[in-house]
């Protein structure tokens, strides 16, 4: 079996494991066209058949979080057993019909900042029903965009409680409006109410006893949009 071959049987075994065997729902949370998807899948010599180029590979990769999915495709290597390596190392079987949330890295502070490092989670999966998904965000986002973190302090509230697992939006790295964002100051991660205001940028907590103050909007930078309204809660 040649390269190119295995390839395409490796990406036919991720779809199956991911997608529930449906290569529309591969190519939309990848960003490509399904016609192109096709191409990649049956490229056995057809008119109009594509092979998996790198170029593709790294697309899928970065769309899909699984790094190194490809790699280790030496003669005596098979897809079956490369999928089975890789639900090892990343673990990503997901259940049909659900969307798998993984952890982002360490807690958001809501008071003073938080150093990542400090507090080692309780959770780092959490699989949700694709319907829930969909009703609550209104859409079905790409395998790794949202992210699970969890908050920590009493500024927030009663928007956030201290424990409570926010979702958030990875994709959205800019202020987009006024609304809730995971940001870092200074190093120190935190989720506050981001407001623009005539006289600049401000950052705003939910309980009226932390004082707001107006930041430069060089000294902080956007990690994601903290979507509270999905109601997680304490996971």
């Amino acid at each position: 079996m040649t390269k190119a071959e295995r390839r395409r049987q490796l990406l036919k075994a991720l779809i199956a494991d991911r997608f529930d065997g449906i290569a529309a729902r591969f190519a939309d949370a990848v960003g490509i066209a399904p016609s192109y998807v096709s191409r990649m899948l049956y490229a056995d010599g057809k008119a109009g058949a594509k092979g998996i180029g790198e170029d593709s590979i790294e697309k899928i990769e970065v769309a899909l979080n699984i790094p190194g999915y490809f790699a280790g495709l030496d003669a005596g290597s098979t897809p079956a057993n490369q999928v089975q390596e890789e639900r090892a190392i990343y673990g990503f079987a997901t259940p049909p019909g659900y969307v798998r949330f993984d952890l982002f890295e360490g807690a958001a502070g809501m008071g003073a900042g938080v150093a990542n490092a400090d507090y080692p989670e309780v959770i780092r999966t959490v699989n949700i029903a694709e319907w829930e998904i969909r009703r609550k965000l209104g859409f079905l986002p790409a395998p790794g965009r949202m992210k699970l973190m969890t908050g920590r302090g009493p500024s927030m509230r009663p928007k956030i409680e201290d424990g409570d697992v926010v979702m958030i939006d990875t994709w959205c790295t800019y202020f987009d409006g006024d609304d809730y964002y995971l940001i870092n100051v200074d190093g120190d991660a935190q989720i506050k109410k981001l407001m623009k205001r005539t006289d600049g940028l401000w950052v705003v907590s939910s309980n009226p006893e932390f004082p707001e103050w107006r930041i430069d909007p060089q000294d902080l930078t956007v990690c994601g949009k903290a979507l509270i309204g999905m109601g997680l809660r304490r996971l």
